[in-house]
């Protein structure tokens, strides 16, 4: 399983990341020193950490400084939006830089780019009974193959990889069409219903009132 450091001096900032990065497939730590966070990072072996700029006993940077001989991706997460500081982060080694507050679907979509350009993104997604094989683009369902569109595909992946989160109809447009939300538009409610039913998940993939869809399933 992909591990995944969190380091942030905001209690609840931590634990909704990692909730939400939990509920994505990834196995996460927390930690609000800077100095704890180098005391971990030389203990246990990270595939990427989310890294604060503002912290105790050693800030983000002199982390950075820190980290950046180990080659472990990095994305900074901090209410530090001038121009200056994300050039800093990035000059320094970072892979991206997202300021605060952030959308959670913004912040899973951005580990699994830094991920993806590190190769270190698991090849089998499930959910359930359901395994999705990314690098065959096979999908099965309780040991039987399952065809879907690649509509339906697209979906499914990020549904998937963002389990338990509520997605805006929005993104979802966007992220698998590729196109602006139409308010009119029933394409995604008729693909998210084959989608259900080819699945078995007429209890799982549940909409959100004015919202979009979640899928409930551990």
């Amino acid at each position: 399983m992909i591990k995944i450091l969190i380091v942030d001096d905001e209690k609840p900032i931590c634990d909704l990341i990692e909730l939400n990065l939990s509920a994505a497939g990834y196995d996460c730590k927390c930690v609000q020193d800077g100095l704890k966070a180098i005391d971990l990072i030389e203990s246990e072996a990270f595939d990427l950490i989310l890294l604060d700029i503002m912290l105790p006993g050693a800030d983000g940077y002199d982390i950075m400084e820190y980290i950046k001989p180990l080659k472990i991706p990095v994305i900074f997460i901090t209410a530090k939006h001038e121009v200056k500081d994300r050039v800093k982060g990035l000059k320094l080694g970072a892979e991206d830089y997202l300021v605060k507050p952030f959308d959670v679907v913004e912040l899973v979509a951005r580990v699994e780019v830094v991920l993806r350009r590190y190769n270190k993104t698991e090849t089998l997604l499930t959910a359930g009974n359901v395994t999705v094989d990314v690098e065959a683009r096979k999908v099965t369902r309780a040991g039987k193959q399952v065809e879907l569109t690649n509509k339906e595909y697209g979906l499914l992946v990020l549904f998937i990889r963002n389990k338990n989160i509520a997605l805006f109809r929005e993104t979802l447009y966007e992220k698998v069409w590729g196109d602006e939300y139409l308010a009119d538009s029933r394409t995604l409610d008729l693909h998210v219903q084959r989608l259900r039913r080819k699945m078995g998940w007429e209890d799982n993939l549940v909409a959100v009132y004015k919202v979009g869809y979640r899928l409930e399933i551990g």
